[in-house]
């Protein structure tokens, strides 16, 4: 939290603890991702009693960690890919804070570089960090960018860059796809591939699937709206390791009941909610959060025709998944070489999108490369179009191109995973996302694929939804809630707002 531009925006005001009010609430938690976790937090916190239920036995949701076993029964770390804790996530660290105020659970990744199929390198090393320097300085040293390149924008076309408001670029760009509002622009096409499909590829789209909108407000987060920096951080052992075991430590201690491998499969409503479960169980609650998936959330109101009314449930049922993505993970018998970066985005090298080197960041892949000499290595595939097993044959296929001293390695184990669960952000999608706040007083919504009008994605979009639920219900109870932070809202250049301004009347 470094950014002197930040915006706190205050939490609702009442007691300060569940004590002081007459009767103690209680609330159901359905999910135990990043979402729910914040919300059980920001309730707990407060006093309030609460239950969580999660369909898997371990937490985190798609940042969860598990342990598996090798095929000569040898124990290893894993989970379904690396994820990047970047600076600007306010909420997110303020969740992590909770175990270690000093984050020390989190190292810095001091790049991630981008390679094309031509060899092109961009890098996010040593970019100045004031707005809009650090834009310009990508830009300009980019080999896949030149100074001309900047001549030939189409300035008119490219001014909602400059110019973003959240929630107001929505009503600007959702109605267009980031492929087309590239092109209008007239950006450079090879550091289009580059440079702004890895933001496409964050939310497991290609850029003609993608939102301009969301492509412009990630742009706002991370570069023009935001003086923190693109270098991220990443947990320095496996997730449950790292962040869900003491996270669970510290809600055991508030009074949080934690049901893991527990599916909700109802939700009714009346003088009180009550919440069944696949185990039979019946809890009452005065409040539920559903903080699920989208097919989990889908499942869960279908199953439930007391909840909401028939807008917010079409709402509800019109949510879709994106592509699907395979993530292939490979023990070798033999070291990359010292020089490999932790993580490579790729571009032009279909099917494969991302190599990490694990063993540059999570405890366990290092103590397995120690005891081995080998290396643990994970190929990232976004947005697949083609079926899962030729994915899996043809990404060692490129790694070997890009890290020749693979070539001659034995893979001594391999796990695939192959999932479709993350929310579309395609265009249009926006005007009808469900929001936080539901028609029906007591039940919120949390999760990545629910609508809040702040500038947050990704991790930080769950765990700042999760926050705003715990808010929601806790103003409904009487209780004070908790303050959430994002980059400005806006631009925060008035001339370039101007400039933008200008060039859209």
């Amino acid at each position: 939290m470094t950014d002197p531009r930040r915006v706190t925006h205050a939490a609702p005001t009442g007691a300060p603890v569940a004590a002081a009010l007459p009767d103690r609430p209680h609330v159901v938690v359905i999910g135990a991702g990043i979402a729910g976790l914040a919300a059980a937090t920001g309730l707990a916190e407060r006093g309030v009693r609460v239950d969580v239920l999660e369909r898997e036995p371990y937490l985190g949701g798609r940042v969860g960690g598990w342990t598996e076993s090798l095929e000569d029964g040898t124990p290893v770390a894993m989970n379904r890919g690396f994820h990047a804790f970047f600076r600007q996530y306010y909420n997110l660290r303020n969740l992590l804070r909770r175990i270690g105020p000093a984050l020390r659970m989190l190292s810095p990744v001091l790049d991630y570089p981008l390679v094309d199929a031509h060899g092109r390198r961009d890098t996010f090393r040593g970019l100045p960090r004031t707005p809009p320097l650090n834009a310009l300085a990508f830009a300009l040293r980019s080999p896949t960018f030149r100074l001309r390149d900047l001549a030939r924008l189409n300035a008119r076309a490219a001014a909602p860059l400059a110019a973003v408001a959240v929630p107001g670029i929505y009503h600007e760009l959702d109605h267009l796809d980031a492929d087309t509002f590239l092109r209008d622009i007239n950006f450079p096409e090879p550091a289009r591939h580059l440079a702004f499909e890895v933001f496409s590829r964050s939310f497991f789209s290609k850029p003609a699937d993608l939102s301009a909108a969301e492509l412009a407000t990630m742009f706002h987060i991370y570069f023009l709206g935001s003086s923190e920096g693109l270098v991220f951080d990443v947990a320095n052992a496996n997730f449950d390791a790292a962040l869900w075991n003491p996270l669970r430590s510290y809600l055991d201690s508030l009074g949080v009941r934690m049901h893991t491998g527990v599916s909700a499969t109802e939700v009714r409503s009346g003088a009180r909610f009550v919440v069944r479960s696949d185990g039979g169980d019946r809890i009452e609650a005065d409040g539920v959060v559903l903080a699920t998936d989208v097919a989990g959330l889908q499942r869960i109101v279908d199953a439930s025709p007391s909840l909401g009314d028939a807008d917010w449930r079409s709402r509800i049922a019109a949510m879709r998944t994106a592509a699907p993505f395979v993530v292939q993970r490979l023990w070798l018998d033999r070291p990359v070489n010292a020089d490999r970066a932790a993580f490579l985005g790729t571009g032009g090298r279909p099917p494969l999108d991302n190599v990490s080197v694990l063993q540059r960041y999570e405890r366990e892949a290092l103590a397995w490369s120690r005891r081995t000499g080998g290396s643990v290595v994970e190929l990232h595939s976004y947005a697949v179009t083609d079926g899962p097993s030729d994915v899996r044959e043809r990404m060692p296929v490129r790694m070997r191109e890009l890290y020749p001293e693979t070539a001659g390695a034995n893979i001594l184990g391999e796990r695939v995973l192959c999932r479709q669960d993350c929310p579309r952000f395609a265009p249009g999608d926006f005007a009808r996302r469900p929001t936080v706040a539901t028609p029906q007083a007591g039940l919120v919504l949390a999760g990545d694929g629910i609508r809040v009008d702040l500038p947050v994605a990704l991790m930080e979009r769950a765990a700042t939804t999760g926050w705003s639920a715990a808010n929601l219900l806790l103003e409904r109870f009487g209780l004070t809630g908790h303050d959430l932070h994002t980059v400005p809202t806006q631009g925060r250049f008035a001339p370039l707002r101007r400039l933008a301004e200008r060039q859209l009347t």
